[in-house]
């Protein structure tokens, strides 16, 4: 703003210079003019000097106008000069923030790669410990189901045993049964054979 203020300053100073030697290049000889509204306009002297002044004013004031606004050569570099100043420093900085906006950008870039790598490795961590845990478990009832079968073959291994007792001691009653029968049948068929011989002796 303190730059812009200076250089409004001087162009106003360059103007006010232009206006003056314009009006110093336009300036008329005002007596003269004076003297020919005199002879030839019918004016008196006051009426006369006070169109002059009149007109001077209205010519100067408008040399004025139009030079206000006009600037030196010199003035016009100078600048274009500062402005093409300002405009190389804004790109700098305007590149600058662009490279220091990417070089955020790439390290976010960076961060958010890190973080779904730490992520990644994370999950496939909880995965190999799930799976691990899976396989413990089915390890375990894997092992519980042999050792429940182990029980129940051996359970069905000693009932097979005691049925093969029970039907041994069975044929062994049944054979003992036979022989004390047998025995007995014996006994009653020699009684009976003696008794028979000894009716025969007896009748005989």
């Amino acid at each position: 703003m303190f730059t812009t203020a200076v250089k409004n300053k001087n162009i106003l100073q360059v103007g006010m210079g232009s206006a003056r030697r314009l009006s110093s290049i336009t300036k008329f000889d005002t007596k003269k003019f004076v003297q020919s509204l005199q002879q030839n306009g019918g004016f008196n002297a006051q009426q006369a000097e006070t169109a002059v002044n009149i007109v001077n004013k209205a010519i100067n004031d408008g040399i004025y106008s139009i030079t206000r606004n006009l600037v030196t050569k010199e003035t016009l570099s100078s600048t274009a000069y500062e402005q093409k100043v300002d405009f190389a420093k804004l790109k700098g900085e305007l590149q600058t923030m662009d490279k220091s906006e990417f070089n955020n950008l790439k390290k976010e870039q960076e961060q958010l790669k890190t973080d779904l790598t730490n992520l990644k490795n994370r999950i496939k961590e909880e995965i190999t410990k799930n799976q691990a845990g899976v396989r413990l478990d089915l390890n375990l009832e894997k092992g519980r189901i042999r050792e429940e079968n182990s029980t129940h073959e051996s359970k069905i291994e000693d009932t097979y045993t005691r049925i093969d007792e029970e039907i041994a001691n069975m044929q062994m009653q049944i054979k003992q049964v036979k022989t004390q029968v047998m025995q007995w049948l014996i006994g009653v068929s020699s009684g009976t054979f003696a008794l028979l011989l000894a009716f025969i002796r007896f009748f005989g």
